[in-house]
């Protein structure tokens, strides 16, 4: 029996993909940033695949390259509040329509009794998912 024996599998995938953290993925991403830098070429040293490389780039701009911490339903998490004297009447212009538009956007009011109210009216939401995301970092 001179000859080699080979096995062959059919239908079943070894998982040789390479999980990457979401810092690995930040700092392949961020090397792609760089100024007369390819993403091909970043994607090839890394030994990633260049349209993985382009989707990372895409949930890096949309602020969604996060890591996501696991919360313990037991502990409440709470978030800085500061509440201000300010009437609402101050906050938003009385020009008609800045005022028209803040009232047709969609708001947030936290409510804490005896102690006052927060409205945050017209908000990105874009930009509240970032805010928020860095908070339950």
């Amino acid at each position: 029996m001179g000859s080699a024996e080979q096995i062959v599998r059919i239908g079943a995938r070894s998982d040789t993909r390479q999980r990457r953290s979401v810092q690995e993925k930040r700092e392949i991403v961020e090397a792609t940033l760089v100024p007369g830098t390819s993403v091909a070429q970043v994607a090839l040293a890394y030994g990633v695949n260049t349209n993985m490389v382009f989707y990372w780039r895409k949930l890096y701009r949309e602020g969604r390259l996060v890591e996501r911490k696991k919360l313990n339903p037991s502990s409440p998490r709470l978030l800085p509040v500061r509440i201000s004297d300010v009437a609402p009447s101050e906050l938003i212009p009385t020009n008609s329509g800045v005022a028209k538009s803040a009232a047709s956007a969609p708001t947030i009011r936290i409510e804490v009794a005896g102690k006052g109210q927060l409205t945050i009216a017209g908000y990105d939401e874009q930009a509240l998912r970032m805010v928020l995301e860095c908070w339950l970092r």
